[in-house]
């Protein structure tokens, strides 16, 4: 048996694998290029043209971009009119700025447990802590796998929720033949560099409905509006908004690669394929269901750790893939866990107990478009070696 790396033997590849990385090339300097040479490089024609196609690219009305995607979730939740003394449901296997875009608006999240084989909101978990003062529900399509909307969006019209979904891993996903970005009143999106589409640091709000779009250009300019036409220089703020405008040439960035997003997702789904295929039959892993009718964005690669057939934890593994030059990681530690969410709101431990099982036995491998076939052999063998070496 090959001695561990984290114990002083050789690790499996040379160089580091990172779990994710963006895809440049020759074409998106271009654009960009170009941008920066017109004469509009901020709220421009290239940024309108951008949120065209990206509502185009959902069958929706409206896209309104962002200058990241939690400046997109704070919009959302803006929209929504979430306030002091409102609640917002949402899962707490997410990054924490799902969560924090509530708290920004003087609300309260309200985590539900999930579902232990998709690892996604749990709808019936969600029925168990609403009360009179939910006014949203916040799933997020954990991994790129879709939230199970046909169940969610009735729940919500029965109460008069608003649902704003969380799509940042999801973006090129379909439920029931539907794209993701049309499913829900509000959809929004990251286009950080390990997203599926980057613009640097970018999001964007999806919405078929007018109140929700204008609302939402309002809240990324100040809050300004202007309500005389004959005096376009006159404006007036009602409520606090804020700077977050996307600029033309990351759209122009964003515009090239939405371009290139069925490639790159059929990159992304042979790499997950072949994980499945290779995992399926492992004594040490289990997977997440990839349930009929739903196309998975494959934002991130993830297994569940079979922990009784291990001597060692998560972190111990993780520790011994890294030291292999296999980038794996977690996504993510529970929203809830985090000092700012125990303390301000007294969040404790068996609070969503299917969450709190499933997040001590995740590990994220890595997969990313021009990850090659001999990288993911590399993952492959480092897994091999580690669970080999603490197999009970």
């Amino acid at each position: 048996m090959d001695k561990l790396a984290l114990l002083g033997g050789t690790p499996v590849r040379p160089r580091p694998l990172p779990y994710a990385r963006q895809t440049i090339e020759p074409g998106d300097l271009g654009a960009v290029s170009e941008a920066l040479t017109s004469d509009w490089i901020t709220q421009g024609p290239t940024l309108a043209r951008f949120e065209r196609a990206l509502a185009d690219r959902a069958t929706v009305k409206h896209a309104v971009a962002f200058t990241n995607g939690t400046a997109a979730l704070h919009a959302a939740c803006w929209a929504a009119g979430l306030g002091p003394g409102d609640r917002a449901i949402t899962t707490p296997l997410t990054f924490a700025a799902t969560a924090n875009a509530v708290v920004y608006q003087g609300a309260r999240p309200v985590f539900a447990d999930i579902d232990a084989t998709t690892l996604n909101l749990d709808p019936d978990a969600v029925k168990r802590v609403a009360t009179p003062r939910t006014r949203v529900v916040l799933p997020v399509d954990f991994a790129g796998l879709p939230c199970a909307y046909d169940r969610l969006l009735p729940l919500a019209r029965e109460h008069d929720w608003i649902v704003i979904a969380d799509a940042a891993h999801s973006l090129g996903g379909t439920y029931g033949g539907r794209p993701v970005g049309a499913l829900a009143d509000m959809t929004t999106l990251s286009f950080h560099p390990a997203k599926l589409i980057t613009t640097g640091e970018g999001g964007a709000v999806l919405t078929d409905r007018e109140d929700l779009a204008e609302r939402l250009r309002t809240m990324r300019h100040h809050g300004i509006r202007y309500p005389d036409q004959a005096h376009p220089w006159r404006y007036e703020i009602a409520e606090l908004g804020n700077n977050y405008r996307l600029t033309d040439f990351q759209a122009a960035l964003g515009l090239s690669q939405l371009k290139k997003l069925d490639g790159f997702w059929q990159r992304r789904d042979r790499i997950a394929r072949r994980y499945r295929e290779r995992l399926v039959s492992s004594a040490f892993v289990e997977l997440p269901a990839l349930p009929v009718g739903q196309r998975h964005g494959w934002h991130l690669f993830v297994i569940l750790l079979r922990l009784d057939r291990l001597s060692a934890d998560r972190d111990t593994v993780l520790q011994a893939l890294r030291a292999e030059n296999i980038g794996a990681t977690l996504h993510y530690e529970l929203v809830y866990r985090h000092p700012i969410y125990r303390e301000r709101f007294k969040y404790g431990p068996g609070l969503c107990p299917v969450a709190e099982s499933v997040e001590e036995r995740l590990v994220t491998l890595p997969l990313f478009p021009t990850m090659t076939l001999e990288d993911q052999d590399d993952v492959l063998r480092a897994l091999d070696k580690v669970f080999t070496h603490y197999a009970r």
